[in-house]
């Protein structure tokens, strides 16, 4: 069933039903469902298919790394917190910050220590962020925004050291190889950098919000935290909060953990990329198997943070407890994940890919083929969630658009990169918005609704860059 439209009802039963129900979960269900059986033409083979798409990405290498790495580091936060560790965090920054604007700059004075990966980042932080803003009762959409931009907006910005740059250059370096051009795959790379004019665009609104934005408590936190409310039966998890709310503040509990979760990555990125054969440091880190990296670092920081605590004089008991309990409250994003990975499956098996490829063609004005190819892989970044996904399916469709119709290489790979960025930052299938949705307590679709209308400012200004771009740049 290739090249047919059919291929994307999957993802509009999801976006759709999200919207409805303001729930993505029952969507993502129906559209795998919907999915599988136009594959198969039955009911009960289709049913069968979707249990085998389920299945087949639970075997996939690097989806159980992610799955490894949420529950482990979901786990290490409930530690932290029976703890006391981010109890003592919390109050100790607590009374230092005051302002939202203080709470916003101090996520961006994380970055230099959390870059390496957007989950990795969103995790590290997120716990003591969603403290601060309980306590100050501040917009947790908007700090998750500023969260998220600071996360996605910069982390594909940097040409070394993070979890993209390796298959970024990879997908570039294919393209080039599959159309025989003459060029250095990472310095194209490099040159799409400047062309990335979404990611560009949000971190300029992300840091206007930050410093130039009056502090405030404005009623969209009061909504926000009153909606949470709402959604939570009141007896949910009352005796661990109740626990949680007795627990000794004590800071070391988390600084120590972290420092050595932080330093056990840096190193094991290091020694992954020297393995594989990189000469220098940066290179190192490009080249590292980061998702690997990160789950054996959480993994070993488990095991010595579990000795530490014990020597501390924590309750044995209490610590496996919350242990669970911290990895139990992952697995909402876990699920979503598993079910969104399905239904892409099911897409690309009715054909998905070549369908965008087909309705594209190669009859576009040169001037118009990166912002052509933004808009597109926008629209489709959206429906998917994946930055990645969104890489992989238009990055050899961008370049073969610009080598037929003499548009400039960098800057339709920035286009194609920027699509992505879209698409991750503002999707409710993104793994980051579900991230940083679940750790903040907040709807997901509601989430992404609020992220879309800032977002959506961004794209149009990236768009017209494009048309100009391609007037001048060659």
């Amino acid at each position: 069933m290739e090249h047919t439209w059919l291929s994307l009802l999957p993802f509009l039963i999801v976006i759709s039903m999200s919207i409805w129900l303001k729930n993505i979960l029952p969507g993502l269900v129906v559209g795998l469902l919907v999915g599988s059986m136009i594959v198969k033409s039955d009911f009960l083979a289709g049913s069968q298919q979707s249990v085998l798409y389920i299945v087949t990405t639970l075997s996939e290498e690097t989806n159980i790394k992610i799955i490894g790495f949420l529950y482990l580091f979901g786990g290490l936060v409930g530690m932290m917190n029976i703890s006391g560790g981010i109890k003592g965090i919390s109050e100790w920054v607590g009374t230092r910050i005051k302002t939202e604007r203080g709470l916003l700059k101090l996520i961006w004075l994380t970055l230099p220590f959390t870059f390496m990966m957007p989950m990795f980042r969103i995790m590290m932080i997120g716990p003591v962020v969603k403290s601060l803003i309980k306590k100050m009762n501040l917009s947790k959409q908007k700090v998750g925004l500023i969260m998220d931009i600071s996360t996605e907006s910069v982390i594909v910005l940097l040409p070394v050291a993070t979890a993209f740059v390796g298959f970024m250059v990879s997908l570039v370096g294919a393209g080039i190889q599959e159309l025989q051009l003459e060029m250095s795959p990472y310095r194209v790379f490099l040159l799409s950098i400047l062309f990335n004019f979404f990611a560009i665009v949000m971190l300029v609104i992300g840091i206007l919000q930050t410093f130039w934005n009056p502090t405030k408590k404005t009623n969209d936190s009061t909504k926000s935290n009153v909606k949470v409310d709402e959604d939570e039966h009141e007896f949910h998890r009352v005796g661990i909060k109740r626990e949680l709310s007795l627990v000794k503040a004590q800071p070391w509990n988390l600084i120590i953990p972290v420092f050595l979760l932080l330093g056990l990555s840096l190193f094991l990125l290091w020694q992954d990329g020297m393995a594989k054969g990189a000469k220098t440091l940066f290179e190192a880190l490009s080249m590292a198997d980061a998702t690997f990296v990160m789950l054996l670092a959480v993994f070993i920081t488990l095991i010595i943070t579990f000795i530490f605590y014990i020597v501390r004089r924590q309750q044995l008991h209490e610590i496996l407890y919350h242990f669970y309990d911290g990895g139990n409250q992952m697995m909402e994003a876990i699920s979503l994940l598993v079910l969104i990975w399905a239904l892409t499956l099911s897409a690309e098996d009715l054909g998905f890919s070549d369908f965008i490829s087909s309705t594209l063609g190669s009859f576009l004005p040169a001037f118009m083929t990166p912002a052509t190819i933004f808009l597109i892989g926008s629209i489709v970044g959206y429906f998917i969630g994946s930055s990645w996904g969104t890489w992989g399916l238009f990055m050899p469709l961008g370049l073969t658009l610009a080598v037929s119709t003499g548009a400039s290489v960098p800057l339709t790979v920035g286009a194609v990169f920027a699509s992505g960025a879209f698409g991750a930052l503002t999707s409710p299938l993104g793994d980051t918005t579900i991230t940083t949705a679940s750790i903040l307590d907040l709807s997901i679709v509601d989430y992404a609704r609020y992220k879309l209308k800032i977002s959506a400012i961004g794209g149009v200004i990236a768009i017209v860059l494009y048309l100009v771009s391609g007037l001048f740049v060659v």
